[in-house]
């Protein structure tokens, strides 16, 4: 199966109710938010998704009615990474019953694995897989930051490409460099910031957190990126970094982002921002400074 990965794919967040349900309505109206804002694929069950903290049923839930909400209009990705093998095959044909269009796996976390150890998991994985899969590098939370050598492994099983999360723009470089000859696998970067380099070094794309909130934003950011519109990058790309001193900013602790990315949902009458434990969702005074944020953004219309 040819399946094209580029431009931008959200890493949705899964909006839940305060009682840890899913949030069916917040669910219906961001995709509707994502679609509307031009969005090429959407990425479901990734870190900022909460997979790890949800239950197979509750994964399965969102699965099946994200699919259905949207109805084949952009692609769907679908997070299947697990400490348990039988789990992520389990979750990948329930993917692929809902209609989702490929599967994205990370070295299973938990246990430090080696290169080596995570080739083999690999060469066990992908002849079960109903779907076409891609890799996901996000070393801060796999323990495994994945090697080129162990990526091109992967390409000849099949992957149609890498998201790099690991924050290190020379490992990027060095990805695209390495897959040059292969311009069919996708190098797509998980740290929004870097999307003009991505695109200019010739990457494909970017899975943006904050396109949960502000996809044309990041929509805008890579067409005027493969455009080489110098003039408007530069505007844009002030936009976004403006996000890491402000929304990204509120809160102390790493999960901010998260947190940040769903509380800007809420305030902007989207969804709950509701999170499953261990995190919890800012109080009254985060989201107070996450509402300014959100007012001086929306003002500047530069999105």
């Amino acid at each position: 199966m040819s399946l094209e990965l580029k431009g931008i794919i959200p890493p949705m967040i899964t909006p839940l109710t305060e009682n840890g349900k899913l949030d069916d309505k917040g669910l219906k109206k961001l995709i509707e938010h994502l679609i509307c804002g031009g969005v090429h694929g959407i990425f479901l069950l990734g870190t900022n998704g909460e997979a790890p903290s949800l239950t197979y049923e509750l994964r399965k839930e969102l699965i099946t009615k994200a699919c259905e909400y949207i109805a084949g209009r952009v692609i769907v990705l679908v997070g299947i990474t697990d400490t348990s093998f039988v789990g992520s095959l389990d979750m990948a044909h329930h993917s692929k019953s809902a209609g989702a269009d490929a599967v994205v796996i990370a070295p299973p976390y938990y246990f430090p694995i080696s290169q080596n150890e995570m080739v083999d998991y690999l060469e066990c994985l992908v002849p079960k897989l109903p779907l076409p899969f891609m890799m996901y590098n996000m070393p801060s939370c796999t323990k495994l930051h994945l090697s080129i050598d162990t990526l091109k492994r992967a390409k000849e099983l099949g992957a149609l490409g890498v998201k790099d999360s690991s924050g290190n723009i020379d490992y990027l470089y060095s990805l695209i460099a390495a897959f040059k000859s292969s311009p069919e696998f996708a190098i797509i970067v998980g740290t929004e910031s870097y999307l003009p380099e991505t695109i200019r070094h010739g990457g494909h794309g970017a899975v943006a957190g904050g396109a949960n909130f502000f996809p044309a934003l990041f929509v805008d950011l890579y067409n005027a990126s493969v455009e080489n519109n110098v003039v408007k990058i530069e505007a844009l790309h002030k936009k976004v970094m403006a996000l890491y001193d402000t929304i990204y900013n509120v809160g102390k602790y790493e999960s901010r982002y998260t947190k940040g990315t769903k509380c800007a949902l809420a305030v902007m009458g989207i969804c709950e921002d509701y999170m499953a434990l261990p995190l919890r969702r800012f109080e009254r005074k985060e989201r107070e400074e996450i509402r300014k944020y959100i007012k001086e953004f929306n003002a500047s219309m530069l999105y």
